[in-house]
Order: structure tokens, then C-alpha cells, then sequence
């Protein structure tokens, strides 16, 4: 299936997806605020520049898109154009991320990853169902854990 738009077009739609101050990490930094946390956000002295750091519980918070982080949910869709391009730069995203998080690790912090999925879309979590993983999480010693639209998991 061919591209619907030109190149030119292509590109201005590219170059105006934003990598940070998105609609989704408002909405985090939103329930961080109304939960009381002090935080810090877009964090360039941690590895992978967090977007939000809870420096009293030594935690960062990704919010991650669904389509460039590759999460496997009904968000994310190959696109039908340029695919081995498309491929190949997602799976560079999500082993770099891997990269971040480990460093991150070994820093001593922790990570929680909220996808995309869990916060916009017909499968969307409640805000409250959102506000209380995130507290909950803040207040466990799991080291890494994430958000999707079936909840909170803790992968260590």
C-alpha cells in the first residue's frame, strides 16, 4: 500500500510529532501533581532522559509511546509503507531503551514504564485506576514495573 500523502507532506507530519510535552506525559505529570508528588521532569542527567523523576523515592517514570517503544497492544500497527525502515528504527528504539534502563538500574533507581495504551484509546484506564498503580507503585520496592491497559506488572 502506497504512502497517502507526498514526501513533503510526509515529512512536515514527522517533524511536528513532538518527543516531549506530549498530551500523554501531561496527563502523568497531571496525576503526579494531583497526588502531591514533587517531581521533575525531562531529567537530562539520568540515562534516557526520564520524563518524570521522583527523586524522594528514587524513581523514574517513562511514558512511553506505543508505536515507537513497540509495545505489543492494539495501539501499535507496522506501518504498510517503508516497512524494513520502520522495522529497523523501532527495534533500535527498544534496544536502546533496553540499554537505559539497565543503566538506570545499576545507578540504583527504579522504573516505572505507563504506556501509551493505558492512558488514551478505547481501552484507556480510569484516572483514578492510573493514580492509584502509580502510588501504589511509588510505595512498593519493585524495581521495575510498568502500566498497560490490563494494569500494573512488576518485572523485578
Amino acid at each position: 500500500m502506497a504512502d497517502v500523502h507526498d514526501s513533503k507532506t510526509r515529512s512536515k507530519n514527522m517533524r511536528a510529532i513532538k518527543n516531549r510535552g506530549t498530551v500523554i506525559e501531561k496527563k502523568v505529570a497531571g496525576l503526579l501533581s494531583e497526588s502531591g508528588f514533587t517531581f521533575r521532569e525531562q531529567v537530562q542527567d539520568l540515562p534516557g532522559k526520564p520524563d518524570f523523576v521522583v527523586d524522594d523515592y528514587k524513581a523514574v517514570i517513562f511514558v512511553h509511546g506505543c508505536f515507537w517503544h513497540h509495545h505489543n497492544c492494539y495501539l501499535f500497527k507496522v506501518p504498510a509503507t517503508r516497512t524494513d525502515f520502520w522495522i529497523n528504527k523501532i527495534q533500535n528504539n527498544v534496544k536502546n531503551d533496553e540499554r537505559v534502563i539497565q543503566n538506570i538500574l545499576e545507578n540504583g533507581w527504579r522504573i516505572l514504564i505507563i504506556w501509551e495504551c493505558s492512558l488514551k484509546g478505547r481501552k484507556k484506564l480510569s484516572h483514578n485506576n492510573i493514580l492509584e498503580r502509580i502510588e501504589e507503585w511509588l510505595c512498593t520496592s519493585a524495581k521495575t514495573s510498568y502500566i498497560d491497559t490490563n494494569g500494573m506488572f512488576t518485572l523485578s
